[in-house]
């Protein structure tokens, strides 16, 4: 679907939300990250936060957000409440879908069949 109006606005709204949190939060991470797998999870979040701002492949990049949150919540012991909530939002748009104002939309989205006249 791709929903246009105050719903396509506030699903604008949710995916600039989520990659402003996922940059900020991933580059503070990455920057401090160590161990290889955190690097290569944090790189997935980066790019899933790229695909999430410009609405290309929201499914997808929904389902990988989530994915790698719930490894990320799972892996830090000290608060988890931050990739949980960023988690929920992931799976929460790759559910809804991008809007009628994002790049899905304008190559996969509503197509006018016009049916010649006989």
């Amino acid at each position: 679907m791709f929903p246009e109006g105050w719903p396509g606005a506030g699903l604008i709204l949710l995916r600039a939300a989520a990659a402003f949190l996922l940059f900020q939060n991933g580059f503070s991470v990455l920057l401090l990250a160590s161990a290889p797998v955190m690097v290569v999870l944090q790189s997935a979040i980066a790019g899933a936060a790229v695909l999430l701002l410009a609405g290309l492949f929201t499914p997808v990049a929904g389902s990988l957000l989530a994915t790698a949150e719930v490894c990320l919540a799972f892996s830090h012991v000290k608060d988890p409440s931050v990739h949980v909530i960023l988690g929920a939002l992931g799976g929460g748009l790759a559910m809804t879908g991008p809007g009628a104002w994002s790049l899905d939309a304008h190559f996969f989205g509503r197509k006018r069949i016009q049916i010649p006249p006989r």
